[in-house]
């Protein structure tokens, strides 16, 4: 499991003196960030392989408030990869410095070509790479239905 602290900082709280559901966004993307940059992906080689992560959802459970000033920890695991890939499920989980479960999340991204602004493989490098995460016990090999909650995009709604 990776794991990345962060204090709790005044422009992370909201109007209830607690930690904003934007500051938790934040926190997992910069722990995604250091994440992939401890695993070989840093922002040199994915511009060098013209490739920039997305994010298709993130669903967040709260659990227990967390205030300004105290520690807070953000996991990664590794839930599924595809084969060649291109996508990737991450859970998240955060815990305040007594070790308590503030909150869970649930990802779920791909990989991008920059040019042909299109989802795209990773390259044989950084595949065997990729292999080296830390998985998860329900680790599985995504597919593409994976990438579909519901089965199918959602169709436009009038309101």
């Amino acid at each position: 499991m990776y794991q990345k602290q962060f204090e709790i900082r005044w422009s992370d709280v909201d109007a209830n003196a607690h930690l904003a559901n934007s500051a938790y966004t934040n926190f997992m993307s910069h722990a995604r960030m250091s994440f992939f940059d401890d695993y070989g992906f840093s922002m040199t080689e994915i511009t060098k392989q013209n490739l920039g992560p997305v994010v298709f959802y993130e669903h967040m459970y709260y659990f227990k408030e967390s205030f300004l000033g105290t520690p807070i920890t953000v996991t990664i695991e590794v839930d599924g990869l595809s084969e060649d890939g291109m996508f990737f499920q991450f859970s998240h989980n955060f815990y305040n410095d007594k070790g308590i479960h503030l909150a869970h999340c649930e990802m779920l991204g791909a990989w991008i070509d920059l040019r042909e602004r299109r989802l795209t493989a990773l390259p044989d490098a950084l595949l065997a790479k990729a292999h080296q995460f830390p998985k998860s016990e329900i680790y599985k090999t995504l597919t593409k239905d994976d990438t579909r909650k519901y089965g199918k995009k959602p169709q436009n709604l009038s309101l």
